[in-house]
Parts: structure tokens; C-alpha cells; sequence
């Protein structure tokens, strides 16, 4: 049978990491979790659980993920967030990769818990995701904070049974500060590259994303939060936009 590392990046999860680790209990066989010097009990809850730590500054997203693959002890990797946790579908679909492994990746679906309710629309489900992989035949890439697991040409990826379960917010105030903090991020990224149209895109962006997800991707059957939810992310398009003018202003 072979052997999985789970990686986890973290920085004050203390709320999350627990759930985390416990539900990829029976499925992996070495832990560790990279901790950009959490300040409260995320690290006591971690090692409680049997995971190995490493600290390491935090230079960005792709950054911190890269670095943390190279601390796994098997190139069989399953990376998690600290807010995220495997259903038991999901991990049982994982046992059998490892009792028979046909391919280099697997793809898995992610469903987000936001404010208590499930999101089945608005562009959030099914949120595929590449985050079991051989180690040895890709990288993080993509470009912070909305990172991606990019596999060498020629690599075999099938599918999973099963979601990962995204705790992503417990506050429509939380979504709020993440969204000002990603959309920040995210433009220093575009200045970065010199991207250039950032004015008209600063208007344009925001309403094709509201339409996109509350019409075409049904957002309004998730009632109130999915209203919300398009909402909220039309505006970090509009942020990113609009800091990326500033930037550029100096």
C-alpha cells in the first residue's frame, strides 16, 4: 500500500486545524504542518494530533506551498487547508488510490460552509480542485493568493468521489477583510506583471463576475448568502482593479 503525506500550511487556525487532521486520520501516514509563526493554539492542536511542525516565514502563498512539499517524508502528497477537512466519501476514495494508484493526480470537489449554510451555486460548487499528486511530477503555481497545483505535461489525472469541505467563514465581516486582503494581494501580483486596462476593468470586472454567478451560476438559489456571497466577490474584482491604479499612481 502506498503511503500519503498530508501538508497543511497555517497561521492562526487554531479554530480549524483540529477537523482538519482528524478527518484525514485513516487516510494519512506522515503530517506536517508549516506554521508562518502562529501566535495563538494552532500549533499546541496540531502537534496534539500527531503532526510534525516546521515554522517558516510566510513569503506568499505558492511560496510557503513549494517550501512545504519539500518538508513531506512520502512524494505522495495530500494538501489541505487548515480550513478544509475531507468528507467521509472523500476519504474513503482516497484509501483506494492508495491501495491501487492509477494515476499521477486526482482532482476532488470542494464545498464551502459559509455562515453555517452549504453552498451548492453562486459558483462556488462543484469548486474542482488538484490536491492529491505525485510531488515529483509538478508545482504550485498560478499566481497569489489564488494558487494552483500545475502538473508536467503528460501526467495522468482522474477524478475522486467525494468532497472537501471548505469552512470558509463564519461572518459575512470575515468574507469582508478577506476580501480587501486577497484583492490587495492580487494586485500587487498585476503590477507586478505591468498589467495594463486596469481602469475600465475596474467597472466592467465586478458586473460581468455579479452576473456570471448570481444568473449563470444560479447564485440565487442559495437565497440570501448567495446574494451576499456575488456580491462580495464582484467587489474584490472592483478592489483589485482600483489598487492596482493606485499602485500604478504611486
Amino acid at each position: 500500500m502506498e503511503k500519503i503525506s498530508l501538508v497543511i500550511i497555517t497561521y492562526n487556525e487554531e479554530r480549524n486545524i483540529g477537523r482538519c487532521i482528524d478527518s484525514a486520520g485513516g487516510v494519512a501516514d506522515d503530517i506536517v504542518v508549516v506554521d508562518s509563526f502562529s501566535t495563538d493554539k494552532t500549533i499546541e492542536i496540531a502537534r496534539s494530533k500527531g503532526a510534525r511542525i516546521v515554522q517558516h516565514a510566510f513569503e506568499g502563498h505558492i511560496e510557503q506551498k513549494n517550501f512545504a512539499i519539500t518538508q513531506a517524508v512520502y512524494p505522495l502528497i495530500l494538501s489541505l487547508d487548515a480550513d478544509e477537512a475531507l468528507s467521509p466519501e472523500l476519504a474513503t476514495s482516497i484509501k483506494s488510490v492508495k491501495e491501487n494508484r492509477k494515476s499521477d493526480a486526482y482532482l476532488m470537489n470542494r464545498l464551502t460552509n459559509y455562515c453555517g449554510q452549504w453552498i451548492h451555486h453562486s459558483g462556488w460548487y462543484p469548486d474542482k480542485k488538484l490536491r492529491l499528486w505525485d510531488s515529483r511530477k509538478g508545482k504550485w503555481g498560478g499566481m497569489n493568493p489564488h494558487d494552483k497545483f500545475i502538473m508536467q505535461a503528460g501526467s495522468a489525472t482522474s477524478r475522486l468521489k467525494g468532497d472537501i469541505l471548505h469552512y470558509s467563514y463564519y461572518s459575512v465581516e470575515e468574507h469582508i477583510r478577506q476580501v480587501e486582503k486577497f484583492s490587495f494581494i492580487a494586485a500587487r501580483a498585476y503590477f507586478e506583471q505591468k498589467r495594463k486596462g486596469a481602469g475600465i476593468l475596474m467597472y466592467l470586472s465586478p458586473v460581468a463576475a455579479f452576473m456570471r454567478q448570481y444568473f449563470l451560476n444560479f447564485g440565487f438559489l442559495d437565497g440570501h448568502y448567495g446574494f451576499t456571497i456575488c456580491k462580495n466577490c464582484a467587489r474584490e474584482k472592483w478592489l483589485k482593479y482600483k489598487n492596482l491604479l493606485e499602485l500604478k499612481k504611486g
